[in-house]
């Protein structure tokens, strides 16, 4: 859980059993001057609208690769990287895992001077990391200006925003008796019977600042936690998570990520998490550049791409886009976005502060 703060000793391990990459770069962009691929960036960034696509599919389809690290599940990489590449001559190497590991991959790597990935597709906490060592580059474009300013950072692009939301199993529990407020979830009916994510730190801080910001106290937000941990079933994994909730293995989980399961929901399961429980947290996922990509024409095109086309696949795989077309559902909706700045720089005091929250519960998986 204090994977953020050992970022910077991470650089300094060699990957086992990774050779050094001829074309990698002994820079990101210091001393030596920009890279290649920075230099490709900075004069696309200009370009927009056709002109820019063409331009890109051109040099990518030249460039015949993309390697891509991304921590999406593995059935939504598959949807995204194989409707690029029936679109586009260009093939995707694809390596896939939870955002931890992907984040470490990539550290070890670069300390063994090794270019493994042209881009990096993961959670806000990993690419915040990998921006404040000074890996990525710079993404401009107009697709990246619809992108909002909760999803816009330095480095890095939102391409989706996962909402964290309660929800529940409609068998064990009545229409009608469902969570209404964040604070319901600290009621002692629940107790035994509320499941909570053993690393959900981010939602954790979130929704502790927006309480105190409304006026409620230390004592009394520690309280709520408290009360909702007592009796908890506490989970690694919201994929697990959720599967146990249609398993009816617990009523009620305090912030799964809604398309987890409107997805299970779609495929029959009995659960739900509409109407929202307000406010609404929001985490940004996206992407980001490599300084020392060896195909960045390639990624900028799926870059662009995944602003674009790719959005209305995330929307059929039930996610949320960063970039919403035409009526946006959650509109009137109180939507609070993760303070990722906050989250990085005071990662481990807050990881520890939810530990001690969720010790009051059970661990039913590691």
């Amino acid at each position: 859980m204090k994977r953020v703060a050992l970022a910077g000793l991470a650089l300094t391990v060699a990957a086992t059993g990774c050779g050094s990459s001829p074309t990698a770069s002994t820079s990101a962009g210091g001393a030596s001057g920009p890279t290649a691929a920075e230099k490709l960036y900075a004069e696309i960034g200009p370009l927009s609208g056709q002109a820019r696509r063409d331009k890109l599919v051109e040099l990518a389809e030249k460039e015949g690769t993309l390697d891509l690290y991304t921590s999406m599940t593995s059935d939504v990489a598959t949807v995204v990287t194989d409707a690029f590449a029936d679109t586009y001559d260009v093939e995707i190497n694809l390596y896939r895992a939870g955002s931890e590991t992907v984040l470490q991959r990539i550290l070890q790597e670069r300390g063994a001077g090794y270019q493994g990935n042209d881009m990096v597709e993961t959670n806000a906490n990993e690419l915040f990391a990998l921006n404040k060592e000074g890996l990525l580059g710079t993404y401009a474009g107009e697709r990246r200006d619809l992108v909002p300013e909760a999803g816009r950072f330095d480095g890095w692009t939102a391409t989706r925003f996962n909402l964290f939301a309660p929800s529940w199993n409609t068998t064990l529990v009545p229409a009608g008796q469902q969570p209404k407020t964040w604070e319901e979830l600290a009621d002692p009916k629940w107790d035994g019977k509320l499941s909570m994510e053993l690393a959900d730190y981010d939602w954790y801080l979130t929704l502790y600042t927006y309480w105190q910001q409304q006026g409620k106290s230390a004592a009394d937000i520690d309280k709520i936690f408290a009360d909702m941990a007592n009796g908890a079933k506490i989970v690694k994994g919201h994929t697990v998570q959720g599967e146990l909730l249609s398993a009816g293995q617990f009523s009620v989980v305090a912030s799964n990520y809604s398309y987890i399961v409107q997805r299970a929901k779609t495929k029959g399961a009995p659960v739900d998490y509409l109407p929202f429980v307000e406010p609404i947290v929001a985490r940004p996922n996206g992407f980001g550049l490599m300084k020392s990509a060896r195909h960045p024409a390639a990624a900028l095109l799926f870059a662009d791409w995944m602003l674009q086309e790719g959005q209305k696949l995330l929307v059929d795989e039930g996610l949320t886009p960063a970039i919403v077309e035409g009526d946006d559902p959650l509109k009137q909706l109180k939507i609070i976005p993760i303070d990722v700045k906050t989250l990085v720089e005071k990662g481990p005091e807050w990881s520890q502060r939810y530990e001690k929250v969720v010790a009051g519960g059970e661990v039913l998986s590691e």
